[in-house]
Formats: structure tokens, sequence, C-alpha cells
């Protein structure tokens, strides 16, 4: 698989590919920063994300781990065009109920905890040490920080962000 951004969460979302059981081999990065940064930790940063169909020959499956959620989407939506297969990340140290749906292209950091009957949409970032509560809804594209919480039946939507440490009651609701 690659991994399109090199920065910050990139990594994150790297070592938790390195050491969960996802099956797949991480091939490279890609990343806008290319050719100033050529590999992190001996991995190659395979190029830029100007024509992101010339990575498909060496996978079919990505996972688009750059913290703004406007252009993890549009990039998401160029890797599919492209033929890439969206592969969610769940980091091994991450606790998720069986009964939560978690849409593709999604990472769940370090720490996260998913609860009972939760819906994640297609590239959402929980990251680490983040809480959801049973009933909760995050749309497509949406960030929840380091730290946040969502009780019970609360959600948040396309495209918002919930910034670290923050938190949402029992049914709020905030949107993009």
């Amino acid at each position: 698989m690659i991994i399109v951004g090199a920065g910050g969460h990139g990594r994150s979302v790297a070592e938790a590919v390195l050491m969960g059981e996802l099956g797949v081999n991480l091939t490279g990065f890609v990343d806008d920063n290319f050719p100033e940064i050529l590999d992190i930790w001996g991995i190659p940063v395979l190029g830029d994300t100007q024509n992101l169909s010339k990575y498909r020959d060496l996978t079919d499956r990505a996972v688009v781990a750059i913290g703004n959620n406007h252009v993890r989407a549009a990039l998401q939506y160029q890797l599919i065009e492209a033929g890439f297969r969206m592969i969610s990340v769940v980091h091994p140290n991450a606790i998720v109920s069986p009964s939560a749906v978690i849409g593709d292209g999604s990472m769940l950091m370090a720490g996260a905890v998913i609860g009972a009957e939760t819906s994640l949409g297609v590239g959402v970032i929980v990251n680490s040490g983040a809480v959801i509560d049973h009933h909760c809804t995050i749309g497509d594209f949406g960030h929840l920080g380091v730290g946040a919480s969502m009780a019970g039946g609360s959600s948040l939507g396309v495209g918002a962000w919930l910034q670290a440490g923050k938190s949402l009651g029992y049914g709020e609701n905030i949107q993009a």
C-alpha cells in the first residue's frame, strides 16, 4: 500500500501499518515535499501527488494520511478514480466495538476507543486517545483531534473537525 502524506500524521499512520495486522506491505509514501524528502525510516517517498495514477503499477491500495479534511477528501477521490482501493488503518492499540461501522480510508490511532453501534464515514481520522461513545456518527472526512471525545448519540458532520481535547455532549451535533 502507499500512504499519501509523509508529515507527522503520515508517519503515525505508517507506524500503525507497520505494527498492525493489515496483511499489506508499505510500498512507500507520496508527498508534495518530494524530492526534498526521499525516505522515511528507509521507506521511499515515491514522488508527489501530481499524477496519482502513476503509482497504480506499484500497488492497488492506499490511505490518505493528511489532517486537512478538504485536502484529504480531494486526494482520496483522485485515488479512487485512479483505481486504488482505500484501506482503513486501525492501530493495534485502538479499541473498536465489533458493532461499529468504519468507512474506507479511515484512520484510528493509538488509544482511540470506538463504542457500540458507532458509524464512521469514509476518510475519517480518530486521533490518539480520542473516545467515541455508543451510537455516535462521524460524517465523511470528519476529524476527531487528540484526546477529543463524543458522548453517546452525538454526531460530527461531513468534513467537521473536533479539535484536540474538545468534547461533544450527549446528543450534540456539530456540522462543518
